[in-house]
């Protein structure tokens, strides 16, 4: 996809002046404005990076009143833009006023354009390191906010959604429900060119069949009883977006060809209609079941499978990922105790415990579902096992301690390999990279003196 042009908007009454501006800076996409009103109305049609703008502005040239108001709404609109205020040889105090209102940066009329252009040049640099930043800072928190994890699995697939997010390929993500496929699916869009677009959201398994098409296409008036205007689909709502159609592997199969027809000719027919409507959108899907498994069985289309899934991304469930079940305790619980006005709470030790031993069936959706009725339910300002309905664990703390981790891992380290060599304590030893005296001494610590 080619780069955003570097867009300069240049806000100047001089028809002259703003003429020679265009002709010395075409470097840039340049686009001008003559007033407040025009200024803003480029400002919002364009988006630019940079904007250059002369303090007077009619309908008082001579005053720079409007002008700071300009700069202000400016500011307002679009506070990542950069604005280059020029002023008059000896305006100096109100170049300074501006700089100090938020402006970038300040130009004395008459101007050298080859100055000025190396002041813009650094201008659209800052801007778009500022982007960049926001971009990667997205990625660790608002793109993906929803998705906390330290599991080295999970940090992967957020490294892999961040490769994959300016590509134009359709993702599968496949894990079971409550994983945290939606929250990928937004930072997917969220992280794309597409982002300015919506992204659009449609569960295929909560929406009856009969309604699931007309959900999806759209429909002209008229096309069934109670078609009293004509209606844009999902599909057709998310143009130049994303659509994340979930649970993909509960689409009927009549709906599975006319999907397949759109991903392949990327057109669609509203129902009751006849005009092909051109459809521009990026697809990510998901589901929890096998879809080969579907395939086989004769529920769903081979063809749709291989478009829908170019790039397929696993989503382990929670109880697979190291740690993360206690930490997205702790964020849920302070999460609704602020909303519910419980100041603070926190876990007991047998609470968490117990979110450890627990097994998450319903992932991270039946997590938070736990934690936000303990959080309203508890008496005090401790949550214990009790509290979350879940049952204490036993042996909880003790085996946390690093010293009865690293013995257990010897000893069966030791044991494994004694019996692999069968009690060849040289090459034991040189197995386990230690010298002979110390498999003797581990031997007869662990105990293993009769075993060996």
């Amino acid at each position: 996809m080619p780069d955003k042009p570097r867009t300069l908007l240049i806000v100047e009454d001089d028809p002259a002046l703003q003429k020679q501006m265009r002709w010395a800076f075409d470097a840039f996409e340049t686009v001008v404005a003559d007033d407040r009103e025009s200024a803003i109305t480029q400002l919002r049609r364009h988006e630019p990076a940079v904007v250059t703008m002369d303090l007077g502005l009619p309908p008082a040239p001579d005053d720079v009143s409007e002008g700071f108001r300009l700069l202000r709404e400016m500011l307002t609109l679009a506070p990542d833009t950069k604005i280059i205020v020029l002023t008059g040889q000896h305006d100096r105090e109100n170049a300074v006023k501006a700089v100090g209102l938020g402006a970038y940066d300040f130009f004395a009329k008459p101007f050298e354009p080859e100055l000025l252009t190396l002041t813009i040049e650094r201008a659209f640099r800052m801007y778009e390191l500022q982007m960049e930043n926001a971009r990667l800072a997205a990625l660790e928190g608002g793109a993906l906010a929803g998705l906390l994890t330290r599991d080295p699995g999970m940090l992967k697939i957020c490294r892999t959604i961040e490769k994959l997010a300016s590509a134009s390929v359709t993702v599968a993500l496949l894990g079971e429900s409550g994983t945290g496929t939606e929250v990928l699916a937004r930072g997917l869009h969220a992280l794309s060119p597409r982002v300015r677009e919506r992204f659009v959201a449609i569960n295929c398994a909560a929406i009856p069949d009969t309604l699931l098409e007309s959900e999806l296409f759209g429909y002209e008036k008229g096309a069934f009883t109670g078609a009293v205007k004509q209606t844009p689909g999902k599909i057709e709502t998310a143009h130049r977006g994303t659509l994340f159609l979930d649970e993909i592997g509960d689409l009927p199969m009549p709906l599975q060809a006319k999907l397949l027809r759109f991903l392949q000719e990327r057109v669609i027919e509203r129902i009751g209609g006849r005009d092909e409507i051109p459809v521009d959108v990026r697809i990510v899907c998901a589901t929890h079941r096998d879809l080969k498994a579907q395939i086989k069985a004769g529920l769903f289309r081979e063809d749709l499978y291989y478009r829908l899934v170019e790039i397929i991304i696993d989503i382990p469930p929670l109880r697979d990922r190291e740690g993360d079940a206690v930490l997205l305790a702790h964020a849920f619980v302070q999460r609704y105790a602020r909303e519910n006005g419980r100041g603070a709470l926190a876990l007991t030790d047998d609470a968490i415990a117990a979110i450890e031993a627990h097994r998450w069936p319903g992932n991270v959706r039946e997590l938070e579902n736990c934690l936000k009725r303990a959080v309203i339910m508890a008496d005090g300002n401790r949550i214990t096992a009790d509290d979350l309905g879940l049952e204490a664990a036993e042996g909880d703390l003790e085996w946390l301690n690093l010293r009865q981790v690293r013995d257990e891992a010897e000893r069966r380290a030791v044991l494994r390999v004694l019996a692999r060599t069968n009690n060849n304590i040289a090459r034991a030893a040189e197995i386990l990279g230690v010298s002979r005296p110390s498999l003797y001494d581990l031997i007869n610590r662990f105990g293993l003196k009769k075993e060996s």
